[in-house]
């Protein structure tokens, strides 16, 4: 049940991350906005180091540095599969292999699951589809390029999530350090080589570092649901994070819910009450 908890706290987090995220990224180049939110989100985690403490043990490194390296290939990939299109269709294909590629690699390692998880994680996946599905998915069909990258997104925010997870259990928050660390560096990097191309355009700094900050919280809530239970069900419960970006979407922008987004909700809550009786 704690780990249920703390999976959902991450899927939440996740949500509102990228909800403030897209916003940024309205206003200016996204390599701006990331610029601001990876140190905002390094510096959360150096203010834990003391509380929650971190080791940097060979293999704390190794799984850290991974997990930042996909951290940072998932954001070029996410971000330019999404500005391709059509977003209503490529973004439950990202978020679902997302899922499913934790799922596998946690059911190879031995986890298994009761009669209500075998019936939960299906309804979950799904859910996972519908949450993130808008208006019109069937209107417009991705190109074949368009998909490759969607499926390399949700493979990139899957392996940054496994990496996670190997980490050493008494390792603290020191994978996610190094991991920011790195992604941090690369994302300076990618933005120095396209710097002529960034524009001009000034990013919103409030923005841009809560997001940060969120995506934080989001990994250390993930990173404690997945050392505390199965790698397979964390995943897919954090997987639901378009549902917190759709709600925040209908408060503060007053987008419409559409009815599969709706039905979608209600699969996850019945999803996750099943998963919790695991």
């Amino acid at each position: 049940m704690i780990a249920l908890l703390l999976a959902l706290g991450s899927s939440l987090a996740y949500g509102c991350a990228d909800f403030l995220g897209g916003l940024g990224a309205r206003k200016a180049h996204v390599l701006r906005t990331v610029m601001i939110a990876a140190p905002a989100s390094l510096t959360v985690e150096l203010l834990l180091w003391p509380f929650l403490g971190a080791s940097f043990a060979p293999a704390t490194l190794a799984w850290g540095a991974a997990s930042g390296v996909a951290s940072a290939a998932a954001f070029a990939l996410l971000y330019r599969t999404l500005a391709i299109g059509p977003m209503n269709v490529l973004s439950p294909v990202t978020a679902l292999i997302s899922a499913m590629l934790p799922v596998g690699v946690g059911l190879l390692q031995g986890e298994h699951l009761g009669l209500a998880g075998l019936i939960g994680l299906p309804l979950a996946l799904a859910a996972v589809v519908l949450v993130s599905a808008g208006h019109g998915a069937g209107s417009a069909r991705p190109t074949r390029a368009a998909l490759l990258m969607a499926f390399g997104a949700g493979a990139a925010i899957a392996l940054q999530l496994i990496f996670l997870h190997q980490a050493p259990s008494d390792s603290g928050v020191g994978p996610l350090i190094v991991g920011r660390a790195v992604s941090s560096v690369v994302t300076l990097a990618a933005a120095g080589l396209m710097f002529r191309r960034l524009g001009s355009e000034k990013p919103a700094y409030t923005m841009s570092a809560a997001a940060g900050v969120l995506d934080s919280v989001a990994n250390l809530l993930f990173l404690l649901a997945a050392r505390s239970g199965d790698l397979a069900v964390v995943a897919v419960i954090t997987a639901l994070y378009p549902a917190g970006t759709v709600l925040l979407a209908r408060t503060v922008l007053a987008e419409r819910i559409y009815r599969t987004q709706l039905i979608g909700l209600g699969t996850a809550a019945v999803a996750v009450s099943l998963l919790a009786l695991t």
